[in-house]
C-alpha cells in the first residue's frame, strides 16, 4: 500500500530523525551545543509534534501502528548511518553495512507489502 499518507508520514519521519540527530550528537559536532545543552533541550517539543504528525499521517494509510514504527525505527538508522559518516567520520563497518541493509529491507516491506 503506497499512498499521499505514506509519503507524507515517512517525509516527517525522516525529517523527524535527522533533527533527532542533531539534537543527540550535536554535543559532539560543534563545541557551542556541548557547553549549551539546554538549547538541545527545546527542540523537544517540536520534535514530539513532528513525530505525533508523522504516526497521525503513518496510521491514515495503514490503519495500524506496528508499520509507523518499523518505518520510523529504519529511517532513524539510515539517516543516523549517513550523518554520523558526514560529521563525525565514522565509516561502515561489515555489521553496520548489514543493519543498514536489514532495515532498508524493514522500510521496503512497509512500503511495497
Amino acid at each position: 500500500m503506497f499512498d499521499k499518507n505514506v509519503l507524507i508520514s515517512f517525509a516527517l519521519l525522516f525529517f523527524t530523525q535527522i533533527v533527532v540527530f542533531f539534537q543527540i550528537n550535536g554535543q559532539v559536532i560543534w563545541p557551542f551545543c556541548k557547553n549549551h545543552p539546554w538549547l538541545l533541550s527545546l527542540m523537544g517539543v517540536p520534535i514530539s509534534y513532528l513525530f505525533i504528525l508523522g504516526t497521525e499521517y503513518g496510521y491514515k494509510a495503514y490503519d495500524a501502528i506496528w508499520p509507523i514504527r518499523l518505518a520510523g525505527f529504519a529511517l532513524g538508522i539510515i539517516s543516523f548511518t549517513v550523518l554520523t559518516y558526514f560529521f563525525l567520520g565514522e565509516s561502515i563497518t561489515f555489521k553496520t553495512g548489514l543493519c543498514i541493509t536489514l532495515a532498508t529491507s524493514i522500510m521496503l516491506i512497509q512500503i511495497y507489502m
